[in-house]
C-alpha cells in the first residue's frame, strides 16, 4: 500500500509561483508513475501532470504546458510539481497520484490507485 503526502500548497499572488511536494511510501517508488491531479470549486477533478518512473517521459496538461513542470527524485521518494506564472483559474486543490505502471494517456482519476489528501493552491488576482 502506497501512502502520499503532499505539502507546498498556499495562497501566491497571479504570475508567481508554488513547488508542491510530494513524499511517497510503502512501496517501490521508482516503479510507480506519479502525477497529480486538481479539483477546483464546483469543478471535477482534472489531470495535471504524470511522470513516469525513471523520470524519463513527462505529460502535460494543455492548461499548464509550459507554466509547470514534474519531477522526482527517486532517491528521496519525493516528486514535485514547480508552477510558474500562475493564473487565479490554477485556483484548486491538488492531489498526488501513483500507479504502478506509466501509460501515457492516463489522463482519467480511475487511472490511478493511490491518492494523497491534497494541498490547497491559491492564486489572487
Amino acid at each position: 500500500q502506497v501512502q502520499l503526502v503532499e505539502s507546498g500548497g498556499g495562497l501566491v499572488q497571479a504570475g508567481g509561483s508554488l513547488r508542491l511536494s510530494c513524499a511517497a511510501s510503502g512501496g517501490t517508488f521508482s516503479s510507480y508513475a506519479m502525477g497529480w491531479f486538481r479539483q477546483a470549486p464546483r469543478k471535477e477533478r482534472e489531470f495535471v501532470s504524470v511522470i513516469s518512473g525513471n523520470g524519463g517521459t513527462t505529460v502535460y496538461a494543455d492548461s499548464v504546458k509550459g507554466r509547470f513542470t514534474v519531477s522526482r527524485d527517486n532517491a528521496k521518494n519525493t516528486v514535485y510539481l514547480q508552477m510558474n506564472s500562475l493564473k487565479p483559474e490554477d485556483t484548486a486543490v491538488y492531489y498526488c497520484v501513483a500507479r504502478r505502471y506509466f501509460v501515457y494517456s492516463a489522463h482519467s482519476p480511475n487511472d490511478y490507485n493511490y491518492w494523497g489528501h491534497g494541498t490547497q493552491v491559491t492564486v489572487a488576482s
